[in-house]
């Protein structure tokens, strides 16, 4: 890479070296000409005749005699994700210094235990699609309903217990106390964009799933986007035929995570995370009702005013173009 105040890049070296090999210009007035040294135009007209190019050589050495082997390297990668050791445990361990081992990973992008998954240990592939629509991503979280007068999260639970009995409606468990039950929240979210679309329903069945996959595709498509895939997990609603059946007939490929590797789906999985701080459980709510019926209220707030790191601290919605309303 050219520094930011050098006085020739690639393209003007090859131009100064075509005046001179060329065009047959002296060296000296190409070099008065550019405002460079002669040495410097002779060095590009040289470059030009051997037929290298215009680019920066490597400034990386011919040889490096003191540079760590490479079985020490292995090493100290394979202790960093089994062991999740760190400089000062691989160095009693590989006999290298402390310097040398953080070196080692930060070249192998190891030097953050945040770059390793925690349940394997294998460094973390990231993926996103080029465009929205490429892929979304399907899944369900639940919660537990909110008695009417507040949950014990924010009450305790004396007062929490005493508002469940107090509710009515609900059916009795075998201790006679009230079953709450919980709400399902089917998500939706684009690969791309990260653009969220989310529905409440008292199941998780194949008909109540298909159902939200094609009103997603609708409110998608009202946006400019066309959904090509969805994934989601291995469960039974979306490993039915009825699943299958409905993104035939939307045409729409279906794809799944490998059994129990939930990172596939961590878009998704995050997602659900930020569900249950910014909106399931981040006020108190006077009743299932009143939760519900803010969930409108927070995906807008996520979609079009909240600060996204992966769109670079700009909402979802600013990666969609044209978008009517879309600064609201």
């Amino acid at each position: 890479m050219v520094h930011p105040k050098a006085a020739l890049t690639p393209r003007h070296r090859l131009q100064v070296a075509r005046l001179v090999v060329d065009d047959g210009y002296p060296i000296s007035e190409v070099a008065a000409r550019f405002q460079c040294s002669w040495p410097t135009v002779k060095r590009w007209a040289d470059r030009y005749r051997a037929g290298e190019p215009m680019t920066n050589r490597s400034s990386r050495p011919a040889s490096s005699p003191n540079k760590t082997p490479q079985a020490v390297v292995k090493r100290v990668v394979s202790l960093r994700l089994r062991k999740r050791f760190g400089p000062l445990q691989l160095t009693a361990l590989c006999s290298i210094a402390p310097s040398t081992a953080h070196r080692v990973l930060v070249r192998c992008r190891l030097n953050r235990l945040s770059y390793t998954d925690r349940a394997t240990g294998e460094p973390v592939r990231r993926y996103e699609h080029p465009q929205p629509g490429d892929l979304i991503h399907v899944d369900v979280t639940k919660f537990g309903n909110i008695p009417d007068g507040g949950g014990w999260r924010f009450v305790g639970r004396t007062r929490g217990r005493r508002h469940r009995a107090s509710t009515p409606g609900k059916p009795k468990n075998a201790h006679y106390n009230p079953k709450m039950g919980h709400c399902f929240v089917h998500t939706v979210v684009d690969d791309y964009s990260r653009v969220a679309y989310a529905e409440i329903h008292d199941d998780e069945k194949a008909v109540t799933a298909s159902g939200v996959l094609r009103r997603a595709v609708a409110w998608f498509g009202a946006r400019g986007i066309t959904v090509e895939r969805v994934i989601s997990d291995n469960g039974s609603a979306y490993r039915s035929r009825l699943w299958a059946e409905t993104c035939n007939e939307m045409g729409i490929v279906p794809k799944w995570t490998r059994p129990y590797r939930p990172q596939t789906n961590g878009k998704i999985e995050r997602f659900h995370r930020t569900l249950a701080d910014g909106w399931a459980y981040a006020r108190h709510y006077m009743s299932e009702q009143e939760r519900r019926q803010a969930l409108g209220r927070w995906l807008h707030d996520y979609n079009h005013h909240r600060p996204h790191s992966a769109c670079g601290g700009l909402p979802p919605v600013s990666r969609l173009t044209n978008l009517p309303g879309q600064y609201t």
